[in-house]
């Protein structure tokens, strides 16, 4: 009895003297699967820096990321539960996808604007514009991605014979289209600027070129009905770790610019280039959905979606949790 008296007041006197030390309890950490597409571009390498910098370990958050091919992998992880989070899928995939009832619900926006994205060919080409395209196949990671989404653009508005053909990243598209096996291939910093800058490729087009997208948001932030219902804390404080990494990755601090160069495995100068000549800090903002007085109908051009969704339906899809 009296040791029992002892070890609870000495157990008292350690809480007194941890909590006047200013010691406070490690937060829980929740852990999150995520699905990003394409690893190491600088917009879906956001998850992954804040996690390296300790940005979401801060805000309770542990990440598990897996890369996929494209946009449509990364929804169709989300959709089917394999993972809860999904990074990049393009806006038009998940229109459709939400208009047949699949469970999907948009968080945040992953990028607005397209002149990230580029199609190239090997420098001796005859292709000039995407009008020379006839016959030719054309490139995009794979179906409901935003490339799929402005391939589909360019084949409408420059009324192309060309063939959409999915050939997955930007890595293996590079092989494809210097291997002949791909007419036009597809891409975005920092993948090709090597190539571009060694003169064996040429650039025919930007996702800015195709109007549907240019200013819009073109790829989103999204989770499942499910995780949303199960874990909304966790995804608001997500969202709160992701916007302070997105404030991170625009200071200017060296060690941000190390952490991504090391997980690319590219040169920090290139890791500059790439922020500044292709994402200004406006392209990555998550908290507004930009355009969807034309993207709705533009979803109905392009065959994404039967209908225009209605305000009632984009009010159960867009679920951004407040900043």
């Amino acid at each position: 009895m009296i040791k029992s008296r002892l070890v609870r007041r000495a157990l008292a006197a350690l809480a007194v003297l941890t909590a006047s030390a200013g010691f406070a309890p490690a937060i829980a950490q929740d852990t999150l699967k995520v699905a990003a597409g394409q690893r190491g571009n600088w917009d879906t390498s956001i998850c992954e820096v804040g996690q390296r910098a300790g940005i979401f370990k801060k805000h309770g958050i542990n990440l598990e990321i897996l890369y996929t091919q494209g946009g449509g992998e990364t929804q169709q992880a989300v959709i089917s539960g394999s993972v809860e989070i999904g990074v990049a899928p393009g806006i038009m995939g998940v229109l459709s996808a939400f208009s047949k009832g699949a469970p999907v619900r948009i968080i945040g926006a992953e990028t607005t604007g397209a002149s990230d994205l580029y199609w190239y060919v090997p420098s001796a080409s005859p292709i000039k514009t995407l009008k020379d395209t006839d016959g030719k196949t054309i490139s995009y990671s794979t179906n409901g991605s935003s490339t799929h989404g402005i391939v589909s653009a360019f084949m409408r508005q420059y009324d192309l014979k060309a063939k959409p053909t999915a050939t997955g990243g930007p890595a293996p598209t590079l092989t494809q289209v210097m291997s002949g096996q791909i007419d036009v291939g597809w891409s975005a910093p920092p993948f090709g600027l090597q190539q571009l800058d060694e003169g064996k490729i040429r650039i025919v087009a930007s996702g800015n070129d195709a109007t549907v997208f240019k200013g819009q948001t073109v790829r989103l932030l999204i989770t499942n009905v499910q995780t949303l219902q199960s874990k909304k804390p966790v995804l608001e404080r997500f969202m709160k770790a992701y916007r302070e990494t997105v404030d991170y990755m625009y200071s200017d601090n060296p060690e941000m610019f190390k952490i991504y160069s090391d997980f690319v495995g590219i040169p920090v100068s290139i890791a500059k280039r790439t922020r500044d000549g292709f994402f200004p800090k406006a392209a990555v903002d998550p908290d507004k959905i930009v355009g969807l007085d034309t993207i709705v109908p533009d979803a109905v051009t392009l065959k994404y979606t039967a209908a225009p969704l209605t305000k009632e339906q984009l009010d159960t899809l867009i679920q951004i949790p407040p900043r």
